[in-house]
């Protein structure tokens, strides 16, 4: 399988078009030689404490320069000498292009969740259930823990998630006397009472967020993939389960009569879309209001008019809550001192300092527990839901609710396929089933074509 491993992730990388819920940063600050370790071997930051061994690391966090220096403050054992090479698949193309040669990575690396089998399966990863995750355990949920694993081992440090709510324009709900809908049928006939009233869409439909998709997927029951590296050369694709075809036919309906649009999202046209009142709702997570809030939204004629609300849910008698982003702190197989360089891992962004700073100024969703669960966060009365409590009310329980979903190899693989079905959704040239088909049979040939045997 390590041919095939490799031709995965490469094949992958080269196609991706990765969009975090993380902005891009970088940070001042004299450089030094970094030792004990691979990668870069300049510093962005200084290092405080030259006799002590030092660990690289790649990150793309704003705040990242605060964080390694409060890191290298407070540690004893170890020192990190940090690099921004770029953000999401820029940085990927880089690791990959180190796992390739067999050098060149650092100790380190910041990750998204969603792609941490896709480097896994290369054993460029190390997993650090021996290097601290015992201490380190009930700092995060469960789902936190689990989006980071693969089978039962650990690759990666959880730092931000993304649980998902409903986010809404309290003007355009009051004008047409809606309150926040509990399910998807409420929404449903929430968005057709907008649409009679000649108001606008009541969300958008958009065939560039697959991770979205597949998050409402999981939350109606989906199992999109199951794989255990302990049997590494098979892999569970369900891709068209009812529950999968159930929600494409729900949001192509949808989007055939006219109640949500279908703007791509993360674009200038959306964002008008959204600053001007051409949707009711957005449907994302936690990571948004700072998104928005960077973007111009909440600023100018649209200042005070959002609010946010419980995502939606399929039943509500059995609610289930979703996750869209999130990144972690992972050991590379190139770290040539694996156990300093997981006490980086999970020491950076633990300490109240650098959660509060990151938080406050909304570069991170918090998953450690420490800030997940501090009063100040919790009751922190947010600007932009126009003073809110939008953590007690909704962010902070959907994310203690959450139970963490397995990743696929080739994650990006499948968010293209999906990407390509639900456009054609779209268009009106498929159903939200046939869609769901085409993107199973896609999928499953692929894995197949990498040495898989789909289950």
């Amino acid at each position: 399988m390590n041919k095939n491993r490799l031709s995965v992730a490469v094949a992958v990388l080269a196609a991706a078009t990765a969009l975090t819920a993380c902005s891009s940063g970088g940070g001042g600050g004299g450089a030094t030689t970094a030792s004990g370790g691979g990668g870069a071997s300049n510093c962005t930051n200084t290092i405080p404490k030259k006799d002590l061994p030092v660990v690289t690391m790649w990150g793309w966090y704003p705040n990242m320069q605060l964080v390694v220096d409060n890191f290298n403050k407070q540690n004893a054992e170890v020192q990190v000498c940090w690099t921004n090479v770029g953000q999401g698949s820029d940085e990927y193309d880089k690791f990959q292009t180190a796992i390739s040669a067999g050098t060149g990575a650092p100790d380190v690396i910041m990750i998204e969740m969603d792609r941490i089998p896709t480097f896994q399966i290369q054993n460029a990863l190390v997993d650090i259930k021996k290097y601290g995750f015992d201490a380190a355990k009930a700092n995060y949920s469960e789902g936190a823990w689990k989006d980071v694993s693969v089978g039962d081992a650990v690759y990666g440090v959880p730092v931000d998630g993304g649980p998902m709510a409903m986010i809404y324009r309290k003007d355009i709900f009051e004008k047409y006397d809606i309150k926040p809908p509990k399910t998807w049928a409420e929404y449903e006939e929430a968005a057709k009472k907008v649409k009679d009233a000649g108001g606008p869409a009541f969300g958008d439909f958009a065939a560039n967020v697959s991770a979205l998709t597949m998050a409402l997927q999981i939350q109606k029951g989906a199992a999109p993939f199951t794989y255990d590296p302990a049997q590494q050369s098979t892999i569970g694709v369900k891709l068209n389960d009812q529950a999968s075809k159930d929600v494409l036919d729900y949001w192509g309906r949808l989007a055939k009569d006219g109640l949500v649009g279908t703007q791509d999202q993360f674009t200038p046209e959306y964002i008008s879309g959204v600053i001007n009142g051409k949707y009711a709702t957005y449907i994302s997570a936690a990571w948004a209001p700072g998104y928005l809030t960077g973007a111009g939204v909440g600023k100018g004629e649209d200042t005070g008019k959002f609010a946010v609300a419980p995502l939606p849910q399929w039943d509500a008698a059995n609610p289930v809550q979703v996750n869209w982003g999130g990144s972690a702190f992972s050991v590379t197989s190139q770290a040539k001192n694996p156990e300093l360089a997981a006490k980086a891992a999970f020491g950076l962004y633990a300490d109240k300092e650098s959660l509060t700073h990151g938080w406050t100024n909304q570069i991170i969703f918090p998953l450690n527990l420490q800030a997940l669960n501090d009063p100040a966060f919790v009751d922190l009365k947010v600007d932009f839901f126009d003073g809110q409590q939008a953590n007690k009310e909704v962010y902070v329980p959907a994310a203690n609710a959450y139970k963490g979903v397995t990743y696929a190899p080739f994650g990006q693989y499948y968010f293209d396929a999906m990407t390509k079905q639900v456009s054609a959704l779209i268009q009106g040239s498929v159903t939200g089933a046939q869609a769901a088909d085409l993107v199973q049979e896609d999928v499953a040939k692929y894995a197949k074509e990498q040495g898989f045997t789909v289950q």
